[in-house]
């Protein structure tokens, strides 16, 4: 089988030679064999750091491609792996997306009611109605 350089496989799947490398100090990656104190990698490493590059791309983190590689039975086929993980991190998106439109309510609400001329007023008014609540802070009087 072909050897390739860490420079080699690195073009290949257009990372850094020093993001290999950290890959293999995280064990995402299983370390390299050695000629002449060089890495030198086979195909397949060059497979696993394209799938690698292709759940990050999706938004999986780092520990979470270590249980796609590594948190399964080695006879686990790829795709159960990637349906069972999906599945988790769709969820944990979704989530995050209801997290984001509370965020966006709750700004709008402040850009239409709130009317507060000071922090100290305007601490008062979430203290009163909790932090739950819309702010429905107080209209500013007409003068």
């Amino acid at each position: 089988m072909a050897q390739l350089t860490i420079s080699e496989v690195a073009r290949q799947v257009g990372l850094r030679p020093s993001a290999i490398r950290y890959y293999e100090q995280m064990k995402i990656l299983p370390a390299a064999q050695r000629m002449s104190g060089q890495r030198r990698y086979d195909v397949t490493a060059v497979h696993q750091l394209a799938v690698l590059r292709r759940a990050q791309e999706v938004g999986f983190t780092l520990d979470e491609i270590r249980q796609l590689f590594f948190g399964f039975r080695k006879s686990t086929p790829l795709s159960t792996r990637w349906r069972m993980i999906a599945e988790r991190k769709q969820a944990e998106l979704d989530a995050q997306l209801t997290r984001i439109q509370t965020m966006k309510d709750l700004l709008k609400r402040l850009q239409t009611n709130c009317h507060c001329e000071t922090v100290h007023e305007c601490g008062a008014g979430i203290l009163q109605r909790g932090f739950s609540t819309p702010p429905q802070h107080r209209r500013p009087t007409i003068r």
